[in-house]
Protein backbone atom coordinates (compact mmCIF):
# COMPACT_ATOMS: atom_id res chain seq x y z
CA UNK A 1 0.00 0.00 0.00
CA UNK A 2 2.78 2.41 0.96
CA UNK A 3 4.58 1.60 -2.28
CA UNK A 4 1.53 2.51 -4.38
CA UNK A 5 1.03 5.74 -2.44
CA UNK A 6 4.69 6.58 -2.90
CA UNK A 7 4.55 5.84 -6.63
CA UNK A 8 1.58 8.12 -7.12
CA UNK A 9 3.06 10.79 -4.85
CA UNK A 10 6.38 10.73 -6.70
CA UNK A 11 4.60 11.22 -10.01
CA UNK A 12 2.64 14.14 -8.60
CA UNK A 13 5.84 15.66 -7.23
CA UNK A 14 7.55 15.29 -10.61
CA UNK A 15 4.67 17.01 -12.39
CA UNK A 16 4.32 19.74 -9.76
CA UNK A 17 8.01 20.61 -9.63
CA UNK A 18 8.27 20.67 -13.42
CA UNK A 19 5.27 22.98 -13.74
CA UNK A 20 6.79 25.22 -11.07
CA UNK A 21 9.82 25.66 -13.29
CA UNK A 22 12.20 23.45 -11.28
CA UNK A 23 14.92 21.91 -13.43
CA UNK A 24 13.73 18.51 -14.65
CA UNK A 25 16.98 16.78 -13.60
CA UNK A 26 16.58 17.99 -10.03
CA UNK A 27 12.86 17.16 -10.05
CA UNK A 28 13.50 13.66 -11.40
CA UNK A 29 16.15 12.86 -8.77
CA UNK A 30 13.95 14.09 -5.91
CA UNK A 31 11.03 12.05 -7.26
CA UNK A 32 13.27 9.00 -7.63
CA UNK A 33 14.36 9.33 -4.00
CA UNK A 34 10.71 9.52 -2.89
CA UNK A 35 9.61 6.45 -4.84
CA UNK A 36 12.68 4.50 -3.68
CA UNK A 37 12.17 5.27 0.01
CA UNK A 38 8.42 4.53 -0.01
CA UNK A 39 8.94 1.44 -2.19
CA UNK A 40 11.43 -0.14 0.22
CA UNK A 41 14.44 0.12 -2.09
CA UNK A 42 18.00 0.65 -0.93
CA UNK A 43 18.55 4.33 -1.69
CA UNK A 44 22.16 3.92 -2.78
CA UNK A 45 21.30 1.11 -5.19
CA UNK A 46 18.26 2.98 -6.43
CA UNK A 47 20.28 6.05 -7.42
CA UNK A 48 23.72 4.66 -8.24
CA UNK A 49 22.47 1.57 -10.07
CA UNK A 50 18.87 1.80 -11.26
CA UNK A 51 18.68 5.55 -11.88
CA UNK A 52 22.06 5.77 -13.56
CA UNK A 53 21.45 2.63 -15.63
CA UNK A 54 18.31 4.17 -17.06
CA UNK A 55 20.01 7.54 -17.52
CA UNK A 56 23.14 6.26 -19.24
CA UNK A 57 21.29 3.60 -21.23
CA UNK A 58 19.05 6.16 -22.89
CA UNK A 59 22.02 8.48 -23.42
CA UNK A 60 24.01 5.72 -25.09
CA UNK A 61 21.15 4.76 -27.40
CA UNK A 62 19.98 8.18 -28.55
CA UNK A 63 22.59 10.87 -27.93
CA UNK A 64 23.94 10.81 -31.48
CA UNK A 65 20.42 11.26 -32.86
CA UNK A 66 19.85 14.21 -30.54
CA UNK A 67 23.26 15.62 -31.48
CA UNK A 68 22.85 15.48 -35.25
CA UNK A 69 19.23 16.62 -35.04
CA UNK A 70 20.19 19.65 -32.96
CA UNK A 71 23.12 20.52 -35.22
CA UNK A 72 20.94 20.16 -38.30
CA UNK A 73 18.38 22.49 -36.78
CA UNK A 74 21.05 25.01 -35.81
CA UNK A 75 22.56 24.93 -39.33
CA UNK A 76 19.09 25.49 -40.82
CA UNK A 77 18.69 28.43 -38.44
CA UNK A 78 22.13 29.96 -38.93
CA UNK A 79 21.87 29.80 -42.75
CA UNK A 80 18.39 31.33 -42.46
CA UNK A 81 17.02 28.35 -44.40
CA UNK A 82 14.29 27.83 -41.78
CA UNK A 83 13.13 31.39 -42.22
CA UNK A 84 13.31 31.17 -45.99
CA UNK A 85 10.82 28.29 -45.80
CA UNK A 86 8.60 30.18 -43.36
CA UNK A 87 8.62 33.27 -45.57
CA UNK A 88 7.85 31.20 -48.65
CA UNK A 89 4.81 29.68 -46.94
CA UNK A 90 3.75 33.15 -45.79
CA UNK A 91 4.02 34.64 -49.28
CA UNK A 92 2.38 31.65 -50.95
CA UNK A 93 -0.66 31.40 -48.69
CA UNK A 94 -0.97 35.02 -47.56
CA UNK A 95 -2.60 36.56 -44.46
CA UNK A 96 -6.05 35.28 -45.45
CA UNK A 97 -4.81 31.78 -44.62
CA UNK A 98 -2.66 32.84 -41.71
CA UNK A 99 -3.51 29.92 -39.43
CA UNK A 100 -2.88 27.29 -42.11
CA UNK A 101 0.33 29.03 -43.18
CA UNK A 102 1.78 28.87 -39.66
CA UNK A 103 0.81 25.20 -39.26
CA UNK A 104 2.22 24.35 -42.70
CA UNK A 105 5.53 26.11 -42.09
CA UNK A 106 6.02 24.32 -38.76
CA UNK A 107 4.98 20.95 -40.20
CA UNK A 108 7.29 21.13 -43.22
CA UNK A 109 10.34 21.83 -41.08
CA UNK A 110 9.48 19.36 -38.30
CA UNK A 111 8.78 16.50 -40.70
CA UNK A 112 12.09 17.35 -42.36
CA UNK A 113 13.97 16.74 -39.12
CA UNK A 114 14.46 20.29 -37.81
CA UNK A 115 14.48 20.60 -34.00
CA UNK A 116 11.14 21.60 -32.49
CA UNK A 117 12.59 24.56 -30.66
CA UNK A 118 14.30 25.88 -33.77
CA UNK A 119 10.99 25.60 -35.59
CA UNK A 120 9.22 27.53 -32.85
CA UNK A 121 11.66 30.43 -32.84
CA UNK A 122 11.87 30.48 -36.66
CA UNK A 123 8.15 30.47 -37.37
CA UNK A 124 6.96 32.73 -34.54
CA UNK A 125 7.99 36.06 -36.16
CA UNK A 126 6.25 34.97 -39.38
CA UNK A 127 3.17 33.97 -37.38
CA UNK A 128 3.05 37.40 -35.72
CA UNK A 129 3.24 39.09 -39.13
CA UNK A 130 0.47 36.93 -40.58
CA UNK A 131 -1.84 37.12 -37.57
CA UNK A 132 -1.37 40.88 -37.35
CA UNK A 133 -2.16 41.36 -41.05
CA UNK A 134 -5.29 39.20 -40.70
CA UNK A 135 -6.17 40.77 -37.30
CA UNK A 136 -6.41 37.34 -35.60
CA UNK A 137 -5.97 36.82 -31.82
CA UNK A 138 -2.34 36.37 -30.83
CA UNK A 139 -3.24 33.76 -28.20
CA UNK A 140 -3.81 31.16 -30.95
CA UNK A 141 -0.24 31.32 -32.25
CA UNK A 142 1.07 28.79 -29.68
CA UNK A 143 -1.66 26.35 -30.74
CA UNK A 144 -0.74 26.73 -34.41
CA UNK A 145 2.96 26.20 -33.67
CA UNK A 146 2.37 23.16 -31.45
CA UNK A 147 -0.16 21.63 -33.82
CA UNK A 148 2.17 21.95 -36.79
CA UNK A 149 5.27 20.70 -35.02
CA UNK A 150 3.99 17.99 -32.67
CA UNK A 151 0.51 16.57 -33.18
CA UNK A 152 0.86 14.69 -36.48
CA UNK A 153 4.39 15.20 -37.79
CA UNK A 154 6.37 13.47 -35.05
CA UNK A 155 4.13 10.36 -34.96
CA UNK A 156 3.57 9.93 -38.70
CA UNK A 157 5.03 7.02 -40.70
CA UNK A 158 8.37 7.99 -42.19
CA UNK A 159 9.01 10.86 -39.78
CA UNK A 160 12.66 11.34 -38.72
CA UNK A 161 11.59 12.58 -35.28
CA UNK A 162 12.88 10.49 -32.39
CA UNK A 163 9.36 9.56 -31.25
CA UNK A 164 9.04 7.58 -34.49
CA UNK A 165 12.53 6.10 -34.20
CA UNK A 166 12.50 4.78 -30.63
CA UNK A 167 9.89 2.05 -31.36
CA UNK A 168 12.10 0.68 -34.17
CA UNK A 169 14.65 -0.45 -31.57
CA UNK A 170 12.15 -2.46 -29.56
CA UNK A 171 9.93 -3.89 -32.30
CA UNK A 172 12.52 -4.38 -35.05
CA UNK A 173 10.54 -2.18 -37.42
CA UNK A 174 11.19 0.60 -39.93
CA UNK A 175 10.15 4.28 -39.63
CA UNK A 176 7.32 3.63 -42.10
CA UNK A 177 5.80 0.93 -39.87
CA UNK A 178 2.04 0.94 -39.44
CA UNK A 179 1.03 0.83 -43.07
CA UNK A 180 -1.85 2.73 -44.59
CA UNK A 181 -3.71 2.95 -41.28
CA UNK A 182 -0.81 4.93 -39.82
CA UNK A 183 -0.94 7.34 -42.75
CA UNK A 184 -4.71 7.71 -42.42
CA UNK A 185 -4.40 8.48 -38.70
CA UNK A 186 -1.89 11.25 -39.42
CA UNK A 187 -4.17 12.71 -42.08
CA UNK A 188 -7.16 12.63 -39.73
CA UNK A 189 -5.24 14.51 -37.04
CA UNK A 190 -4.04 17.03 -39.61
CA UNK A 191 -7.42 17.64 -41.28
CA UNK A 192 -9.68 17.49 -38.24
CA UNK A 193 -7.25 19.49 -36.11
CA UNK A 194 -6.89 22.12 -38.83
CA UNK A 195 -10.66 22.47 -39.13
CA UNK A 196 -11.12 22.78 -35.37
CA UNK A 197 -8.30 25.31 -35.01
CA UNK A 198 -9.78 27.39 -37.83
CA UNK A 199 -13.21 27.23 -36.21
CA UNK A 200 -11.86 28.28 -32.80
CA UNK A 201 -10.08 31.27 -34.34
CA UNK A 202 -13.17 32.33 -36.33
CA UNK A 203 -15.36 32.05 -33.24
CA UNK A 204 -12.93 34.21 -31.26
CA UNK A 205 -12.97 36.84 -34.01
CA UNK A 206 -16.77 36.78 -34.09
CA UNK A 207 -16.72 37.39 -30.35
CA UNK A 208 -14.74 40.56 -30.93
CA UNK A 209 -11.18 39.38 -30.31
CA UNK A 210 -8.50 41.09 -32.38
CA UNK A 211 -4.74 40.94 -32.70
CA UNK A 212 -2.80 42.34 -29.78
CA UNK A 213 0.54 41.39 -28.32
CA UNK A 214 0.56 40.23 -24.70
CA UNK A 215 1.09 43.10 -22.29
CA UNK A 216 3.72 41.19 -20.39
CA UNK A 217 5.47 37.85 -20.31
CA UNK A 218 3.97 35.87 -17.44
CA UNK A 219 6.53 33.21 -16.67
CA UNK A 220 6.45 30.71 -13.84
CA UNK A 221 9.89 31.82 -12.81
CA UNK A 222 10.67 35.24 -11.36
CA UNK A 223 12.57 36.46 -14.42
CA UNK A 224 11.60 39.96 -15.41
CA UNK A 225 9.78 40.55 -18.68
CA UNK A 226 12.61 42.75 -19.86
CA UNK A 227 15.19 40.02 -19.35
CA UNK A 228 13.06 37.47 -21.17
CA UNK A 229 12.41 39.88 -24.02
CA UNK A 230 16.14 40.44 -24.40
CA UNK A 231 16.73 36.70 -24.43
CA UNK A 232 14.08 36.18 -27.10
CA UNK A 233 15.59 38.84 -29.31
CA UNK A 234 18.92 37.03 -29.10
CA UNK A 235 17.35 33.67 -30.00
CA UNK A 236 15.02 34.75 -32.75
CA UNK A 237 16.17 34.16 -36.31
CA UNK A 238 18.88 36.46 -37.58
CA UNK A 239 17.15 37.06 -40.92
CA UNK A 240 14.65 39.28 -39.19
CA UNK A 241 17.37 41.91 -39.20
CA UNK A 242 16.76 44.31 -42.03
CA UNK A 243 19.01 43.97 -45.03
CA UNK A 244 19.71 40.27 -44.45
CA UNK A 245 19.10 38.05 -47.46
CA UNK A 246 17.50 34.62 -47.22
CA UNK A 247 18.72 31.63 -49.25
CA UNK A 248 16.75 30.32 -52.22
CA UNK A 249 13.69 28.41 -51.02
CA UNK A 250 14.53 25.37 -53.15
CA UNK A 251 17.98 25.17 -51.57
CA UNK A 252 16.39 25.59 -48.13
CA UNK A 253 13.93 22.72 -48.66
CA UNK A 254 16.32 20.24 -50.33
CA UNK A 255 18.12 19.25 -47.07
CA UNK A 256 14.74 18.43 -45.48
CA UNK A 257 13.75 16.30 -48.45
CA UNK A 258 17.11 14.56 -48.37
CA UNK A 259 16.68 13.62 -44.70
CA UNK A 260 13.24 12.09 -45.26
CA UNK A 261 14.14 10.23 -48.47
CA UNK A 262 17.44 8.86 -47.16
CA UNK A 263 15.95 7.78 -43.83
CA UNK A 264 13.14 5.79 -45.39
CA UNK A 265 15.35 4.35 -48.14
CA UNK A 266 18.35 3.35 -46.04
CA UNK A 267 16.18 1.85 -43.28
CA UNK A 268 15.40 -0.97 -45.74
CA UNK A 269 19.07 -1.97 -45.70
CA UNK A 270 20.24 -1.14 -42.18
CA UNK A 271 18.96 -0.30 -38.72
CA UNK A 272 16.66 2.69 -38.47
CA UNK A 273 19.07 4.33 -36.03
CA UNK A 274 21.94 3.99 -38.49
CA UNK A 275 19.73 5.27 -41.30
CA UNK A 276 18.72 8.26 -39.18
CA UNK A 277 22.32 9.13 -38.40
CA UNK A 278 23.34 8.99 -42.07
CA UNK A 279 20.28 10.95 -43.22
CA UNK A 280 20.76 13.73 -40.66
CA UNK A 281 24.48 13.95 -41.38
CA UNK A 282 23.67 14.16 -45.10
CA UNK A 283 21.14 16.90 -44.41
CA UNK A 284 23.76 18.88 -42.50
CA UNK A 285 26.32 18.41 -45.28
CA UNK A 286 23.86 19.34 -48.02
CA UNK A 287 22.68 22.44 -46.15
CA UNK A 288 26.28 23.59 -45.67
CA UNK A 289 27.12 23.04 -49.36
CA UNK A 290 23.98 24.64 -50.81
CA UNK A 291 23.96 27.61 -48.45
CA UNK A 292 27.63 28.02 -47.59
CA UNK A 293 27.64 31.77 -48.24
CA UNK A 294 24.96 32.26 -45.58
CA UNK A 295 26.81 30.20 -42.95
CA UNK A 296 29.14 32.68 -41.30
CA UNK A 297 29.65 30.83 -38.03
CA UNK A 298 29.98 27.13 -38.92
CA UNK A 299 31.93 26.06 -35.84
CA UNK A 300 29.76 28.22 -33.63
CA UNK A 301 26.64 26.52 -35.03
CA UNK A 302 28.15 23.12 -34.27
CA UNK A 303 28.99 24.20 -30.73
CA UNK A 304 25.52 25.65 -30.08
CA UNK A 305 23.86 22.57 -31.56
CA UNK A 306 25.97 20.31 -29.37
CA UNK A 307 25.07 22.30 -26.27
CA UNK A 308 21.38 22.14 -27.16
CA UNK A 309 21.65 18.38 -27.70
CA UNK A 310 23.30 17.84 -24.32
CA UNK A 311 20.60 19.78 -22.50
CA UNK A 312 17.76 18.06 -24.37
CA UNK A 313 19.08 14.52 -23.97
CA UNK A 314 20.06 15.06 -20.31
CA UNK A 315 16.55 16.27 -19.50
CA UNK A 316 15.05 13.21 -21.16
CA UNK A 317 17.59 10.86 -19.55
CA UNK A 318 16.63 12.25 -16.15
CA UNK A 319 13.02 11.27 -16.69
CA UNK A 320 14.02 7.81 -17.95
CA UNK A 321 16.24 7.40 -14.89
CA UNK A 322 13.29 8.17 -12.63
CA UNK A 323 11.23 5.61 -14.54
CA UNK A 324 13.94 3.00 -14.07
CA UNK A 325 13.77 3.47 -10.30
CA UNK A 326 9.96 3.42 -10.31
CA UNK A 327 10.03 0.18 -12.32
CA UNK A 328 11.83 -1.55 -9.42
CA UNK A 329 9.04 -1.14 -6.87
CA UNK A 330 6.33 -3.77 -6.55
CA UNK A 331 3.58 -1.20 -7.08
CA UNK A 332 4.86 -0.51 -10.59
CA UNK A 333 4.54 -4.18 -11.52
CA UNK A 334 0.98 -4.14 -10.22
CA UNK A 335 0.13 -1.15 -12.42
CA UNK A 336 1.77 -2.68 -15.49
CA UNK A 337 0.02 -6.01 -15.00
CA UNK A 338 -3.35 -4.29 -14.71
CA UNK A 339 -2.71 -2.34 -17.93
CA UNK A 340 -1.46 -5.37 -19.85
CA UNK A 341 -4.52 -7.36 -18.78
CA UNK A 342 -7.08 -4.68 -19.63
CA UNK A 343 -10.23 -6.13 -21.17
CA UNK A 344 -10.51 -5.57 -24.89
CA UNK A 345 -7.99 -5.63 -27.74
CA UNK A 346 -4.39 -6.35 -26.64
CA UNK A 347 -3.23 -3.17 -28.37
CA UNK A 348 -5.47 -1.17 -26.04
CA UNK A 349 -3.32 -2.04 -23.03
CA UNK A 350 -0.18 -0.93 -24.88
CA UNK A 351 -1.86 2.30 -25.95
CA UNK A 352 -3.11 3.16 -22.46
CA UNK A 353 0.19 2.31 -20.78
CA UNK A 354 2.35 4.37 -23.13
CA UNK A 355 -0.14 7.27 -23.05
CA UNK A 356 -0.21 7.39 -19.25
CA UNK A 357 3.56 7.13 -18.84
CA UNK A 358 4.18 9.86 -21.41
CA UNK A 359 1.58 12.03 -19.71
CA UNK A 360 3.09 11.49 -16.28
CA UNK A 361 6.59 12.36 -17.44
CA UNK A 362 5.46 15.20 -19.74
CA UNK A 363 7.72 13.82 -22.44
CA UNK A 364 6.91 11.70 -25.49
CA UNK A 365 10.44 10.38 -25.98
CA UNK A 366 11.05 10.06 -22.24
CA UNK A 367 7.81 8.16 -21.80
CA UNK A 368 8.68 5.80 -24.65
CA UNK A 369 12.12 5.29 -23.13
CA UNK A 370 10.51 4.19 -19.87
CA UNK A 371 7.57 2.20 -21.25
CA UNK A 372 8.90 0.21 -24.19
CA UNK A 373 11.78 -1.64 -22.50
CA UNK A 374 9.18 -3.06 -20.13
CA UNK A 375 6.12 -3.41 -22.36
CA UNK A 376 7.61 -4.38 -25.73
CA UNK A 377 8.80 -7.88 -24.67
CA UNK A 378 5.39 -8.60 -23.11
CA UNK A 379 3.45 -7.70 -26.23
CA UNK A 380 5.96 -9.23 -28.63
CA UNK A 381 5.51 -12.51 -26.73
CA UNK A 382 1.78 -12.33 -27.53
CA UNK A 383 2.56 -12.49 -31.24
CA UNK A 384 1.11 -9.09 -32.14
CA UNK A 385 2.12 -7.38 -35.38
CA UNK A 386 5.33 -5.38 -34.70
CA UNK A 387 4.37 -2.65 -37.19
CA UNK A 388 1.03 -2.12 -35.49
CA UNK A 389 2.66 -1.96 -32.06
CA UNK A 390 5.19 0.55 -33.41
CA UNK A 391 2.54 2.89 -34.74
CA UNK A 392 0.32 2.55 -31.66
CA UNK A 393 3.29 3.37 -29.43
CA UNK A 394 4.24 6.40 -31.52
CA UNK A 395 0.67 7.70 -31.59
CA UNK A 396 0.28 7.08 -27.86
CA UNK A 397 3.41 9.13 -27.14
CA UNK A 398 1.82 12.17 -28.79
CA UNK A 399 -1.27 12.50 -26.61
CA UNK A 400 -1.04 13.11 -22.88
CA UNK A 401 2.60 14.11 -23.22
CA UNK A 402 1.35 17.61 -24.13
CA UNK A 403 -0.10 18.31 -20.71
CA UNK A 404 0.78 21.74 -19.20
CA UNK A 405 4.12 20.60 -17.74
CA UNK A 406 5.55 19.43 -21.09
CA UNK A 407 8.82 21.25 -21.75
CA UNK A 408 8.05 22.20 -25.34
CA UNK A 409 4.56 23.42 -24.41
CA UNK A 410 5.94 25.63 -21.64
CA UNK A 411 8.66 27.01 -23.90
CA UNK A 412 6.29 27.70 -26.80
CA UNK A 413 3.57 29.38 -24.77
CA UNK A 414 5.70 31.37 -22.35
CA UNK A 415 9.18 31.88 -23.77
CA UNK A 416 8.60 32.00 -27.53
CA UNK A 417 5.15 33.60 -27.65
CA UNK A 418 5.10 35.46 -24.33
CA UNK A 419 1.63 34.14 -23.58
CA UNK A 420 0.20 32.48 -20.46
CA UNK A 421 -1.30 29.04 -20.03
CA UNK A 422 -4.57 30.68 -18.99
CA UNK A 423 -4.91 32.50 -22.33
CA UNK A 424 -3.30 30.06 -24.73
CA UNK A 425 -3.35 26.50 -23.40
CA UNK A 426 -6.95 25.42 -24.10
CA UNK A 427 -6.59 25.30 -27.92
CA UNK A 428 -3.21 23.59 -27.45
CA UNK A 429 -4.91 20.99 -25.26
CA UNK A 430 -7.63 20.33 -27.82
CA UNK A 431 -5.22 19.98 -30.74
CA UNK A 432 -2.35 18.10 -29.12
CA UNK A 433 -4.10 16.05 -26.42
CA UNK A 434 -7.79 15.46 -27.15
CA UNK A 435 -7.64 14.88 -30.92
CA UNK A 436 -4.52 12.64 -30.91
CA UNK A 437 -5.96 10.58 -28.04
CA UNK A 438 -9.24 10.04 -29.90
CA UNK A 439 -7.32 9.10 -33.06
CA UNK A 440 -5.21 6.68 -30.99
CA UNK A 441 -8.38 4.90 -29.89
CA UNK A 442 -9.54 4.78 -33.53
CA UNK A 443 -6.19 3.33 -34.58
CA UNK A 444 -6.50 0.55 -31.98
CA UNK A 445 -9.95 -0.34 -33.36
CA UNK A 446 -8.79 -0.31 -37.00
CA UNK A 447 -5.67 -2.36 -36.37
CA UNK A 448 -7.77 -4.85 -34.40
CA UNK A 449 -10.35 -5.18 -37.19
CA UNK A 450 -8.00 -5.24 -40.15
Amino acid sequence: MLGMVGLIASLIVLMYLTMRGINIIVAAILSAILVAVTGGLNLENALAEHYMTGFTGYFKSWFLIFLLGAIFGKIMQETRAADSIANWVKNTLGPQRAVFAVVAAAAIMTYGGVSLFVVGFAVYPIAVSLFKAANLPHRFIPAALVFGSVSFTMTSPGSPEIQNLIPTEFFGTKPTAGGIIGVIMALIIMVVGGMILGRMVRKAVQNGETFSLPNQLSLASNESAAAVSEELEMQRPSEQVKGKENPNTVFAILPLVAVIVLLNTLSNFMSSTGAALISLASGIFLACILMYKFLQEFWSALAKGSQDALVAVANTCAVVGFGSVAAQVAAFDTVVDSLVNLPGPPLMGLAVAVTLICGITGSASGGLGIALPILAPMYMAQGLNPGEMHRISALASGGLDSLPHNGYIVTTIRAICGETHKRAYWPVFVLSVIIPTIVLALAVVLYTIF
